[in-house]
């Protein structure tokens, strides 16, 4: 599943690099509505691979619009008779079959992210202890873009109008540190106040996760920054697993949740906000990392169709935000279902933006809902830092404003984010 932005400009050609903000209406959406009714009838993932002859085995995915060709996703079975992927044995069964090693994956998954040819693919999946070998494929940015920002001064408050203010609990997440999985993020803007730093960067391998897209700074500007934030005490680390371009691989980004498992400083809570079509081992490595304790959020994604069609979105154990308009309706792109836990603002917000450490920049797209949850989530830890991820989970439930959202649409949980008392 290739993660890649498919920004529009207004005139329909690709989203440009970070510019100062200017009117028109740019997207970035997972995959177009039009696009994905088209491809809904491949989303099924199956649940095995099945032998193909004696000395071969079928490889997941290869029939998805988003595979990336020569790239593959290796699960080894688990159990006392299993490899570790990190061990001598386990790198030396991809040299086996004439594969390239490319992530080793420690926490979330046992298995690792391959270079190989399709015959090398199908022979390493025949192996009695291969699990699963699935093609990579790509992941989306799930963002829009627009003006200005109302979004801070929705969640503090239950009922419209807006009162111009942001009252949240005093403590401001100070102590958490959230990890935006993103493409990177500017570290140096002003709005993070020192409080943000590099992870690690799987685009260039190496520890300085710079933005050269901007999606990641703005995303991290909502989640902490001390003028567009939420937690505006919260420590911010950026994990960039996208390109300037916006594009990256599942392999990539779950080397970034890999990477987030191991290292979490915690309490802590992490935001996703880019997804693509269903991919089991992009939600299994969710599901693991919420369950070695950190909270993670999700954006619902933008075609306006169920979340349940989409990774990470569909994984019950994470956060997944739908998003809002300014007069609380169900933005037109937002994906909706059961598979949501509650709604943010997510139209026209204002946040931080990477081309000068003062900049900013109006977007819009589920990718802006989520990083309001997750600083809604930082606010929690920082006054209950034991909490589990359920725990935060709920907490946010519990809180969120009933009955606001317009349209939330069927099976949508009508639950409009809080963070105020």
């Amino acid at each position: 599943m290739t993660l890649v932005p498919t920004g529009l400009s207004s005139s329909g050609g690709p989203r440009p690099a970070p510019a100062r903000p200017r009117a028109g209406r740019r997207l970035a959406l997972a995959v177009t509505a039009a696009t994905a009714t088209a491809l809904l009838p491949a989303l099924a993932l199956p649940a095995h691979a099945a032998p193909v002859t004696g000395d071969r085995a079928e490889v997941l995915g290869t029939d998805s619009p988003d595979a990336v060709g020569g790239s593959y996703i290796v699960t080894l079975k688990s159990g006392d008779s299993g490899l570790s992927a990190r061990s001598q044995a386990g790198e030396a069964l991809v040299r086996k079959y004439g594969g390239e090693i490319r992530h080793s994956y420690n926490s979330v998954l046992n298995g690792y992210a391959v270079r190989a040819s399709a015959e090398q693919a199908e022979r390493l999946a025949a192996d009695p202890r291969v699990a699963s070998v699935t093609q990579d494929s790509a992941v989306r940015l799930i963002s829009q873009a627009d003006p200005p920002s109302w979004g801070l001064d929705r969640i503090d408050q239950p009922d419209l109008p807006l009162d111009q203010t942001y009252d949240a609990p005093e403590s401001g997440g100070e102590g958490v540190t959230t990890y935006v999985i993103d493409t990177g993020v500017n570290t140096s803007h002003q709005d993070f106040g020192g409080r943000a730093s590099s992870g690690w960067d799987f685009v260039e391998n190496d520890a300085v996760a710079q933005d050269g897209n901007g999606h990641g700074t703005h995303v991290a500007g909502t989640v902490a920054g001390s003028a567009h934030g939420v937690a505006k005490k919260a420590d911010v680390v950026g994990v960039r697993v996208l390109d300037a371009e916006g594009s990256g691989t599942t392999a990539q980004v779950i080397a970034g949740i890999d990477w987030v498992t191991e290292h979490a400083e915690k309490p802590a809570v992490a935001n996703m906000s880019l997804g693509g079509l269903l991919n089991g081992e992009l939600d299994t490595a969710v599901r693991n990392a919420v369950a070695s304790g950190v909270t993670f959020t999700v954006a619902a994604g933008n075609n306006s169709l169920p979340a349940a069609l989409f990774s990470p979105a569909r994984v019950q154990e994470a956060i997944t935000v739908g998003a809002t308009g300014p007069d609380d309706a169900r933005a037109s792109f937002s994906n909706w279902g059961g598979t949501l836990d509650l709604f943010a603002p997510g139209v026209d917000i204002t946040s931080a933006w990477p081309t000068s450490d003062t900049a900013s920049e109006t977007l819009s797209g589920t990718s802006m809902a989520s990083p309001h949850a997750a600083g809604a989530a930082a606010l929690h830890l920082g006054d209950h830092p034991a909490a589990s991820p359920a725990e935060v989970e709920a907490a946010l439930v519990e809180k969120a404003a009933p009955g606001k959202v317009g349209g939330a649409g069927l099976g949508s949980p009508n639950l409009l984010l809080q963070v105020g008392d």
